[in-house]
């Protein structure tokens, strides 16, 4: 969805609000303190495992692994190679993924996971075919071209924990790889044999699997997830939130962001459960990685029409941002930015909810000294209260010297930021009268005062057509004439006795007028 729609200055609604990016999914891949699509088991015990393989000269070669366990009948011999495959990738540097592949083992790990009666064996395959489908997308494909799926979803009823768990982790990997083997997994029957592992009696560890493999199932727009599978996963999601685990937390509003990245439909099947109420309560949460994917879920949630947004004001989110504008995570200042430029562009009435909860001069505040990230999405903000104002609250914002910091924003390199900001400025030019009544346009002496004119005349010289032509405007609406009143202000020499006499023009009431 396109996120960079302007706002329309005779509309309001959906087209002033801004879905994010699809580059997002990228960020949360590369950045440590977002969500993992796909992880490789790496324990300290494990690395330890490897070591001491290693010093006992035992073998570790894929190929040599694959021919012991095609010649071997004895099941422990069988076991220890199979053990030695899943020690090497488990390495934390550079795992032989690749060559475990090419080695021709990977239809023998898949066979090894219908050995019901080894369960050892089982876990051991297992883990190795995780660890190759966190991989890249060609590796997690070997895996599934190799029939591993249908077999981890059956273990999934295994009555081993340690080997159901393995396999919720597997599945995880493989539906995080992508939409394709994401409903892959769910058409071969994930989600109801997954949803019956929550319960009070399973270990924190596993439920922290369970949550994670549930997010990756909601994960990806490209197409997202049926509107079947929505419904079938969001009563244990909102279950999930009812946990004090940090990290169970954070997966179930990982999911709940993901679902609520999309269409208003998808918005409401979220409201319409019950949980925003609960996310809210998640904004003020001590841990940054709880923090973050409820922001985004509620943030997602504003992107939606005027009824979704007020659903959030409703259960007292604004309350939580001030905070939030100045979190020591400049990227939840963003997203807090950008949370409130959504609610702004919704009514006269939301616009000022944020007025109540006495959050415009912390939006002013972040525009003049934030991050600039977050500085862009101040703009948007400021914007939108322009667009859709009334003239009492565009007063407020000059009045809390608000007109400043957006005219700075005027010379930044961002074309984007800069239409919007002007757009932003012309608003508040074109409420001049209206705010300063008898005293003269206001606004406009004190937009030349904080340097908007000289910043203006240099952007009608810019490249993008529609900076320099909103540029243009403001000049010839609300400072055209400057140059001829100048020439009329001149004192003009009159012959009076053949002598010049030098008269100031008179003016009726003193007052400065645009």
């Amino acid at each position: 969805m396109d996120r960079a729609g302007l706002f329309k200055n005779n509309s309001r609604g959906t087209d002033s609000r801004r879905n994010r990016q699809d580059m997002v999914s990228k960020l949360r891949k590369d950045k440590r303190n977002e969500q993992m699509q796909k992880r490789r088991q790496l324990l300290e015990e494990v690395e330890n495992e490897v070591e001491q393989t290693n010093t006992a000269n035992e073998p570790v070669d894929p190929v040599y692994i694959n021919l012991v366990i095609q010649s071997s009948t004895d099941t422990n011999e069988i076991l220890s190679a199979v053990q030695s495959c899943r020690k090497v990738l488990s390495r934390e540097k550079n795992p032989p993924i690749d060559e475990v592949i090419d080695s021709g083992l990977l239809p023998n790990l898949v066979k090894f996971l219908s050995r019901d009666e080894q369960p050892a064996l089982q876990f051991e395959s297992c883990w190795a075919l995780t660890n190759i489908a966190s991989g890249n997308s060609k590796q997690t494909q070997a895996v599934v071209e190799c029939g591993a799926v249908s077999h981890f979803i059956k273990l999934l009823s295994s009555p081993h924990l340690n080997v159901c768990e393995q396999a919720v982790w597997a599945l995880g990997n493989v539906a995080g790889d992508g939409a394709t083997y994401r409903d892959h997994v769910i058409n071969s029957g994930i989600i109801p044999p997954l949803i019956k592992l929550v319960n009070p009696d399973v270990s924190m560890s596993f439920l922290r699997n369970i949550s994670w493999t549930l997010s990756n199932l909601c994960r990806n727009k490209d197409p997202p997830p049926t509107m079947d599978t929505i419904t079938s996963l969001l009563p244990t999601i909102c279950r999930l939130l009812n946990f004090a685990d940090k990290h169970v937390l954070s997966d179930a509003c990982w999911a709940l962001s993901y679902i609520t990245d999309g269409s208003n439909d998808r918005i409401q099947v979220v409201i319409r459960s019950g949980i925003v109420g609960r996310l809210v309560e998640l904004l003020g949460h001590n841990e940054v990685i709880v923090v973050t994917p409820s922001l985004r879920a509620i943030g997602n949630i504003v992107t939606g029409n005027d009824e979704q947004t007020q659903s959030v004001i409703n259960h007292g989110a604004l309350w939580h941002f001030d905070k939030l504008l100045w979190h020591k995570k400049n990227n939840i200042q963003k997203e807090a930015a950008w949370t409130l430029s959504n609610i702004m562009a919704g009514t006269p009435a939301q616009i000022q909810a944020v007025i109540n909860a006495e959050l415009l001069s912390y939006i002013i505040d972040v525009l003049a000294r934030g991050d600039y990230k977050t500085q862009k999405e101040a703009v948007w903000a400021i914007t939108n209260l322009t667009s859709g104002g009334d003239t009492k609250q565009i007063k407020k914002l000059f009045d809390l010297k608000g007109l400043p910091p957006l005219v700075n924003m005027l010379g930044v390199e961002d074309p984007k930021t800069v239409t919007v900001a002007l757009d932003g400025c012309y608003n508040i030019l074109n409420n001049g009268f209206k705010i300063s009544e008898e005293e003269g346009n206001l606004v406009a002496i004190a937009f030349e005062e904080c340097g908007g004119v000289d910043i203006i005349e240099k952007l009608q010289n810019h490249e993008n057509e529609r900076i320099y032509c909103r540029s243009a405007e403001i000049i010839d609406k609300f400072y055209k004439g400057d140059e001829d009143d100048t020439n009329e202000d001149l004192v003009q020499p009159t012959v009076q006795n053949g002598q010049f006499q030098f008269t100031a023009p008179s003016t009726s009431n003193g007052s400065i007028n645009f």
